[in-house]
């Protein structure tokens, strides 16, 4: 965990049990500022016979009922997520990168949602986030 944190970009892939998985996406959180940004994978081996592989995508942070209807949720670990699904499930690399891009875009513009929100950045609730992300998007992909 500590090596995570003092020197991520030395790990491509980490492969855990579920429990220790589990504390080491709440420590790389700290790196991303929140639970919000992080996507997830749970990949399995690739069929030698159909080519195609198990898997579950899905935001780290889970469901978080505590904010459930407030617009306070970020959306950008559930739409990583669906990127990794298009990248590793689908062969949609390309769109995948577009989603990355625009994701990308949307925070360095200074959109932020309540939880990595800092000064000079501009509050946006769920919803605003989204859109504000298919937009980028659907520029990229016109």
């Amino acid at each position: 965990g500590m090596n995570l944190v003092k020197w991520p970009k030395q790990f491509d892939v980490i492969v855990t049990d579920n429990l220790f998985g589990d504390m080491l996406s709440d420590i790389a959180a700290m790196l991303t500022g929140s639970l919000g940004m992080l996507p997830s994978a749970s990949l399995g081996e690739v069929d030698a016979k159909t080519g195609t592989r198990k898997a579950l995508y899905e935001p780290v942070h889970g469901s978080a009922p505590d904010i459930a209807g407030k617009g306070l949720a970020n959306p950008i670990a559930m739409l990583s997520s669906f990127g990794m699904a298009l990248r590793y499930s689908f062969d949609m690399g390309a769109l995948a990168d577009k989603l990355d891009t625009a994701i990308a875009a949307v925070l360095a513009s200074g959109l932020r949602t309540a939880d990595i929100k800092s000064e000079g950045t501009t509050l946006a609730s769920t919803t605003e986030m989204g859109e504000a992300i298919l937009a980028e998007l659907q520029k990229l992909h016109a």
